[in-house]
Order: structure tokens, then C-alpha cells, then sequence
């Protein structure tokens, strides 16, 4: 048995899931989020707790059942709290500007990038040098996060670039410091 999977999810008040075969949807005051598992794995919902379970003991079943488990449990999560990932711009002149499609950036290159916000993802800009990315579904607040990173990765001479907040950045030793 997964250690994860048999892990009931509890759900909270203001939550619903509706299962329909192997679509879940749930419901709460954050948004709404939908998922199709695999039609082998089972999901139920009894009252205040949701079980997922699996058929056999297969290579395959076992390790769909902790995914399917974690999957529901960040869907609960997302609806409830949301999910928020923290990026920080570094450089001289580096900047980002709130606007109504999303982030207009200045990352040092000879044009401004304009980053447009996929559908229920909510940017903010605290400060110029601060980007907030918060949504309810965790894959793609994850993805966006990555994707404006990838904008300007951090480069390791004077370790400018946009990062994740705490991100530690290996430095090298530029070319006098080599000798």
C-alpha cells in the first residue's frame, strides 16, 4: 500500500468534489479546478473525507495511486488557501510593471517583454524588483513562475536575472579570478 495514497484527504467546509467516473471537479472559494485520472484508479468521497485506492498491486497502479492522492489533496489546497510563488528581479535597470494583461518587463535586453497571464493566475508587483504569482491550481502557478524565470535566468558571473525568492545562486570567479 502507498504510504501516501491510503492517506485519507479531509476536506473542508465550503468544499465540494463531484466525481463523475474518473473526472473530479471541486469547488470552493477560491475558484474551481477539474482533473482527469486514470479510469483505474478509485476515487471516493464519504462525508468530510475523500480515499483514493487502486485495483491491484501492478508497477503501474502503485504508482498512479500516490499521484492521484497528492493531486486531489493540492486541488483541496488550491480552492481553500491557493498556492503563491515569490520571484525576485535582480540587475541595474531590471523592473516589473503590473498591467491588465499581466507583466510588462525590463530585463536588460534592448526591448521590453510583455508577459500575457493565463486564466485564473492573479501577477502582482509589490515592488519593482518583486513578482507575485498566486493562483488556485499549483501546476500552473509553478509553470508561470517558471516561465518568467526562463525569461532572464540567473547568470552566474554577477548573478543577474529574475529568481525565485530564497534561490541561492552559485557565483564562479570572473577571468582575473581564475589566475
Amino acid at each position: 500500500m502507498s504510504r501516501i495514497g491510503k492517506l485519507p484527504i479531509s476536506i473542508p467546509k465550503g468544499v465540494t468534489i463531484n466525481v463523475n467516473g474518473s473526472a473530479v471537479t471541486v469547488k470552493g472559494t477560491k475558484g474551481e479546478l477539474h482533473r482527469n485520472f486514470h479510469p483505474t484508479i478509485g476515487i471516493k468521497v464519504d462525508g468530510e473525507v475523500c480515499t483514493v485506492s487502486r485495483p491491484s498491486d501492478d508497477p503501474m497502479h502503485k504508482s498512479l495511486h500516490g499521484l492521484s492522492r497528492t493531486l486531489v489533496a493540492n486541488m483541496v489546497e488550491g480552492v481553500t488557501k491557493g498556492f503563491v510563488r515569490q520571484l525576485e528581479i535582480q540587475g541595474v535597470g531590471y523592473k516589473a510593471e503590473v498591467k491588465p494583461y499581466g507583466l510588462l518587463l525590463s530585463l536588460g535586453f534592448s526591448h521590453t517583454i510583455e508577459y500575457k497571464s493565463p486564466k485564473g493566475i492573479k501577477l502582482s508587483a509589490p515592488q519593482p524588483t518583486q513578482i507575485t504569482v498566486e493562483g488556485a491550481d499549483k501546476e500552473i502557478v509553478g509553470q508561470v513562475a517558471a516561465e518568467i524565470r526562463a525569461l532572464r535566468k540567473p547568470e552566474p558571473y554577477k548573478g543577474k536575472g529574475v529568481r525565485y525568492a530564497g534561490e541561492v545562486v552559485r557565483r564562479k570567479a570572473g577571468k582575473a579570478g581564475g589566475k
